[in-house]
């Protein structure tokens, strides 16, 4: 686990929290919209300033009297990201009177005993710099006035910031950890699933479709190995989404599939295999990416319902066939032991290589026994092949004559998966024209 000191930035609904934290991180990592409550859980971020590096937790906003289970919820994340931090960022909103909400916040923080930075935002210029000096009187020291959207004033914030941090641990590796992406469709049991994996309330549960919005990142182990497990937003089609928070969430899921090694694809059992589960296991295998497929909630549906998933897996995910599939049950934990294993070997079959001489040597043979058909009057022919690269498996094929079917195609890729083990990942088959090599 990361020995790097944490901060972590609280305060009410709208203040500012994720505008600090992207202007500290200096991207737009952190969803942000002008309506309260767009941060749900909290997310922990890598930051340094002036080469003192440290992780930013950036959480939802704390109220005294949340307003329904998801609400609460937010307020728990928030508690806890306070409760793992070595140091705290208090936002609060300059411009605006201090509510009960900020109040509950701050009786939280005097009894914590951790160094706590009071954060004035929203002072956009030298005008409002009067409205601070009510914040003296809070006891939890000299307030910082910032502009978190200008970036004013937030130089000589992180400046107080590291100062207050503890000593650097000077032994710190960097972690280079698998990073593994769930993905699936909104409220199929993603972030179920998470929190089952790292053995706490990491993320958000709720009935109510998208409460995640954020990728988040957690760092776990499955059989001893350790991963970077990431907890996506569930990803729409795009006419459904309609809000410009659901629009940057899906985009941001879409960019941790992107750099992610693995991804566990959350297929709810009881509503079978649909078209937008075939959509994101496309998208899956458009990045690059492995596969595993998890059909969770299987302990909630009965036997003719597991038949009609079981039919639906060939005819949905037939073109995936080569990844593994596991029924499972992410809310009381069955069956879950498998999956460390799954993830293990796709890990692995990612960086399979086949050497050129076996791999011209049976191109040679598949082609001679099973010609590509005539196409336009031609029939290709393939003079050479080499495998390029990993991760994913990627092949380049030098070939005269036009080009080969879609079928022929295929046939040459389950060639491939008969003589080496690709388990989980796709792979890709790029042509060249001419005799080059």
């Amino acid at each position: 686990m990361s020995s790097l000191p944490v901060v972590a930035v609280v305060g009410r609904p709208n203040v500012g929290k994720s505008t600090l934290v992207n202007r500290i991180i200096g991207s737009r990592s952190a969803v942000v919209e002008e309506n309260p409550g767009v941060t749900r859980d909290r997310r922990e971020f890598e930051a340094d300033w002036i080469g003192r590096e440290f992780i930013l937790v950036d959480t939802g906003g704390w109220e005294v009297k949340p307003d329904g289970g998801l609400n609460l919820s937010i307020r728990e994340q928030a508690e806890a990201a306070v409760s793992g931090a070595d140091t705290v960022l208090l936002v609060v909103d300059a411009t605006a009177e201090l509510t009960d909400d900020d109040t509950g916040m701050i009786s939280i923080l005097r009894g914590s005993g951790l160094p706590v930075i009071v954060v004035a935002n929203k002072v956009d210029d030298d005008t409002l710099e009067g409205n601070i000096d009510r914040l003296w009187g809070l006891g939890l020291g000299e307030p910082y006035s910032i502009s978190a959207y200008h970036g004013r004033g937030v130089g000589e914030l992180l400046d107080q910031l590291v100062s207050d941090l503890p000593a650097e641990d000077l032994t710190r590796q960097p972690d280079e950890l698998p990073r593994i992406a769930i993905v699936g469709r909104p409220n199929v049991g993603k972030s179920t699933l998470l929190n089952s994996l790292a053995g706490e309330s990491r993320v958000i549960v709720s009935e109510v479709p998208g409460t995640t919005r954020d990728p988040i990142d957690v760092e776990i182990e499955m059989d001893g190995e350790p991963y970077v497990l990431v907890d996506t937003a569930g990803i729409r089609r795009r006419p459904k989404i309609t809000e410009d928070a659901d629009f940057y969430s899906v985009l941001r899921a879409r960019e941790a599939l992107t750099s992610a090694d693995v991804a566990i694809l959350v297929v709810d059992a009881t509503d079978g295999v649909t078209h937008q589960d075939q959509r994101i296991a496309r998208e899956v295998v458009d990045a690059g990416v492995g596969l595993v497929i998890v059909l969770n909630k299987w302990d909630a549906i009965d036997e003719e319902q597991r038949e009609i998933t079981e039919i639906s897996l060939p005819d949905r995910f037939g073109f995936v066939a080569w990844a593994p599939a596991l029924r499972v049950a992410a809310l009381t934990g069955a069956r879950l032991g498998r999956l460390g294993s799954a993830v293990e070997a796709v890990l692995e079959a990612r960086q399979n290589r086949i050497a050129t001489g076996r791999l011209n040597r049976l191109v040679r043979a598949w082609t001679s026994a099973h010609p590509p058909p005539v196409r336009k009057g031609r029939r290709p022919k393939i003079h050479y092949a080499v495998q390029a690269g990993t991760a994913p498996p990627t092949f380049v094929v030098f070939l005269s004559g036009g080009e080969l079917g879609a079928d022929y195609v295929r046939f040459l890729e389950n060639r491939l998966r008969d003589e080496v083990d690709f388990t989980g990942n796709p792979v890709r088959i790029v042509f060249r024209s001419g005799r080059d090599r």
